[in-house]
């Protein structure tokens, strides 16, 4: 079934990220009197049996970028383990059990969520739980909304949506091939955020960042370190922390795709090449970078 709507004329206004100053409620310094509470709960929910490490990238990825709390959920019967290893400020939860709790600030859902029936009932149930609140879809989620069913309209009313797809997943959103996809970029990022009502990031070399009336965002940060199992879950992890943290929709997408790709380049220019860059090494460089940054507005 085909999605896409050659007659849908897009925003022709474009724009870079290319600068920190961009994103002033980004980068600006915290007051002393803050607590854990101050910088929100977010929920990453994903994580099917075998892909667990999806989850963890992006929950740890979320506390290194500065997310008061954060809870790593996994679409299994039972925790795969006790702790994540060296990282225990993440607390656990399966995705049935968190799913009911009430006090989560943002979602990140699909980082390996798995694609079965009874997952596609989950992604319906979190749609519900989220309402009103900032959510994120991402890899597996992206692949259940495409198909032709109740699942579309529930993520195209909720209003507060982010969708982060790779080209492939861009494809199967609008019904296209993904060579389409890439052959018409912008028009294809800027369609999928009409349909949905949603930010959407399509990501690739200089990503793209689009929603609802307004300008179509390039990105210029980042290099083909990025090109690496699991960097996709740290950039989602990224943008939900800044969700959490309050911080709007656009420019949590903005501001989470420019430092996802500046970590990179950090790393790339201080002694990590490009050819085997690790997702996990991204976060603790976005952490570093975010702080100068920080600092250096004061």
């Amino acid at each position: 079934m085909t999605f896409f709507s050659p007659s849908y004329c897009p925003n022709s206004e474009s724009r870079h990220l290319q600068t920190a100053l961009q994103f002033p409620d980004v980068f600006k310094p915290r007051q002393e009197e803050s607590h854990k509470g101050t910088f929100g709960t977010l929920a990453v929910i994903g994580g099917t049996s075998g892909m667990s490490g999806a989850v963890v990238l992006a929950a740890t990825a979320a506390m290194y970028t500065g997310c008061g709390k954060t809870w790593a959920a996994f679409n299994q019967p039972q925790l795969p383990f006790a702790v994540i290893p060296e990282r225990p400020e993440v607390m656990l939860a399966t995705a049935e059990t968190l799913i009911r709790r009430n006090d989560i600030d943002a979602y990140v859902v699909g980082c390996g969520l798995g694609l079965d029936t009874q997952t596609e009932h989950l992604l319906s149930a979190l749609l519900t739980a989220a309402r009103g609140k900032p959510l994120l879809l991402d890899a597996d989620a992206l692949t259940l909304l495409a198909k032709p069913s109740a699942i579309r309209q529930q993520a195209a009313e909720h209003g507060k949506l982010i969708l982060t797809p790779h080209p492939s997943e861009a494809a199967r959103l609008l019904g296209i091939s993904t060579e389409a996809v890439q052959s018409g970029r912008e028009h294809a990022v800027q369609t999928i955020s009409h349909t949905f009502n949603a930010v959407t990031v399509l990501k690739g070399s200089r990503s793209l960042v689009a929603a609802p009336e307004q300008p179509l965002y390039t990105n210029t940060s980042g290099n083909a370190g990025l090109a690496t199992a699991g960097s996709g879950d740290v950039l989602s992890g990224i943008i939900g922390s800044l969700l959490a943290q309050g911080i709007p929709l656009l420019q949590a997408a903005q501001a989470g795709v420019w430092l996802h790709g500046a970590a990179a380049d950090l790393l790339r220019d201080n002694g990590i090449g490009e050819a085997g860059m690790l997702a996990g090494e991204i976060a603790p460089a976005a952490r570093w970078l975010r702080n100068r940054l920080i600092h250096s507005s004061i």
